[in-house]
């Protein structure tokens, strides 16, 4: 009986260990391109927002907080159209960061240099970086923003 205990301890363990390396969105995958310094535009009274910026400098980003009275007006300005857009929008080396966009993803980005105008994560999916609600984890995509025409894939995030 104590060596059946014993293993039930030993798989809980690996499986929830396993589980929570799977989503830890705090483990690198990417290098850094030189760019570090990202500039978050944000409500102040938005707490997801505030976790999402955690998650990037956990990542090695420089974060400069950037409070806005009104993020529609921000958005709009800034050519982020109504469906592509999230609760903060960020820019860094020349893009345009929508949404909640793992690090990993925006390394890439720098890195591979595509001419586009940004990523975006549309909406609020749970489970994305700063969106974390226990084990729910909801099917998202990290989308580009292009000059013209339609958006693309950049990252598929199905099972996470």
């Amino acid at each position: 009986m104590r060596i059946l205990l014993i293993l039930f301890i030993y798989i809980s363990f690996n499986s929830t260990h396993t589980l929570a390396e799977k989503a830890d969105w705090n483990i690198a995958k990417e290098t850094h391109a030189k760019v570090k310094d990202i500039d978050v535009y944000y409500s102040k009274t938005c707490g997801c927002c505030k976790k999402w910026m955690s998650h990037l400098k956990t990542q090695g980003f420089t974060v400069k907080p950037k409070p806005v009275p009104y993020m529609q007006d921000f958005k709009k300005k800034h050519g982020i159209a109504g469906e592509y857009s999230s609760c903060h929008t960020a820019f860094i080396g020349g893009y345009i960061i929508e949404g909640h966009v793992p690090a990993d993803d925006i390394k890439r980005l720098l890195k591979d240099k595509p001419d586009i105008k940004g990523l975006s994560v549309p909406a609020m999916p749970v489970g994305t970086p700063g969106m974390e609600q226990g084990d729910r984890k909801d099917p998202f995509y990290v989308i580009t923003l292009p000059h013209k025409g339609e958006p693309e894939i950049f990252h598929s995030y199905e099972k996470y």
